[in-house]
């Protein structure tokens, strides 16, 4: 739901054709992950059907014509609900790493080193983040940020689960 609502954000900034919001996209919100056209024009076009984009001026590009679009008053409304609710906090119970480490349990097999190599993971990344926090730009340093937390978080909770694998083993395997 992130990227109807971005590309929304950025049509009420200013009125845009679908080349611009993917370039714009992509430069501000697409690290490492760009939007493909297919997607963007997609999109536009979900959110003309809804009403939340018209169609402004159409004009000659290089290739077929350049539609511009512009928000509306309901897509303008979505734009500032959406800004003004906090994400829903979730304790993510089936993350990835407890799904591994409960496996590897219960197939008796040595969940320690899983957790061994996914600090070791977690550690080259943090470096990364750090490099880029330090050499970045600001937006790039607050994004390092928010994953170097992110990871800090689960380097606990990887230390935390170390210290109970005997109990939480015993809990899975009956």
């Amino acid at each position: 739901m992130t990227v109807p609502l971005t590309l929304l954000g950025l049509i009420e900034r200013a009125p845009s054709h679908g080349y611009d919001l993917k370039r714009d996209y992509d430069a501000h919100f697409g690290r490492g992950k760009p939007l493909s056209f297919g997607q963007v024009y997609s999109t536009l076009s979900r959110l003309a059907r809804d009403g939340k984009v018209v169609v402004g001026d159409i004009g000659p590009g290089e290739g077929p014509d350049r539609k511009r679009y512009v928000i509306t008053d309901a897509g303008a409304t979505e734009v500032e609900t959406w800004l003004t609710q906090p994400v829903e906090p979730e304790p993510h119970l089936q993350a990835v790493l407890f799904s591994k480490v409960t496996l590897a349990l219960m197939l008796g097999r040595d969940a320690e080193a899983y957790l061994d190599l996914q600090r070791g993971a977690h550690m080259r990344r943090m470096r990364e983040l750090t490099e880029i926090k330090r050499a970045g730009p600001l937006v790039d340093a607050l994004l390092a940020d928010h994953g170097l937390f992110h990871l800090e978080a689960d380097l606990r909770w990887i230390d935390l689960t170390v210290s109970r694998l005997d109990a939480l083993a015993t809990e899975v395997r009956r």
